[in-house]
């Protein structure tokens, strides 16, 4: 019979061994985030999700209670939102073949911060479907960008990658509710203009490279 030496090791030490792996993962994590290249492209990542997963969240109540919209309609602007950012998604990728992608993000923030100011401004909802459709379209490839961008920062280090996503993420998963309780306070009108943050974050961002 062969020998097992990790069923001889104490009860204690079984478990013990998982967290530790655990507890030096978070370690690693933390001292990676004192370069100054992995930090901005996983805050570049977090205010990005405003205008991709944050907008889609407040689309349907901002064509219902701002625009005046029927339910048919704001569902119909949602569908529009997610319809036309799959087919950006998909035909960004001969683009990026043949373009830089970081000069395609500068462009399409330039773009999304015209696009979307114009969204918020004209009154006519037929316009408003018209522009949100450009804004799905322009947008698409910002997560891929910025992420892939952060695995060039971070070379062989995928697992590190994986939990500092997960931890911003974690932060970054309460700027809705934020959001919802400053628009309970300012109307949501007033706060579908904080999103113009993301585009302006990404040109500040990426202004040097």
């Amino acid at each position: 019979m062969l020998w097992n030496p990790i069923t001889t090791l104490p009860a204690s030490e079984q478990v013990n061994e998982p967290m530790h792996g655990f507890n030096l993962g978070i370690r690693n994590a933390l001292i990676t985030l004192k370069q100054s290249e992995v930090l901005r492209w996983l805050t570049l990542l977090q205010f990005s999700d405003l205008m991709l997963d944050v907008l889609r969240g407040f689309l349907a109540l901002y064509f219902v209670d701002v625009v005046g919209a029927n339910n048919t309609q704001a569902s119909f602007a949602v569908t529009i939102w997610l319809g036309v950012g799959l087919l950006g998604d998909f035909l960004i990728i001969p683009l990026l073949e043949r373009v830089r992608g970081l000069d395609y993000l500068r462009f399409s923030a330039i773009i999304v911060l015209c696009l979307y100011s114009a969204f918020l401004v004209v009154p006519n909802i037929n316009v408003k479907f018209l522009i949100l459709g450009l804004l799905g379209f322009f947008n698409a490839g910002w997560y891929s960008i910025l992420k892939g961008q952060l695995y060039t920062a971070m070379p062989g280090q995928s697992g590190t990658v994986m939990t500092l996503d997960n931890l911003f993420g974690l932060v970054g998963g309460f700027m809705p509710l934020i959001l919802g309780l400053l628009a309970t306070q300012f109307g949501l009108q007033n706060i579908m203009w904080v999103l113009l943050v993301a585009p302006i974050a990404l040109l500040i961002g990426i202004f040097d490279s």
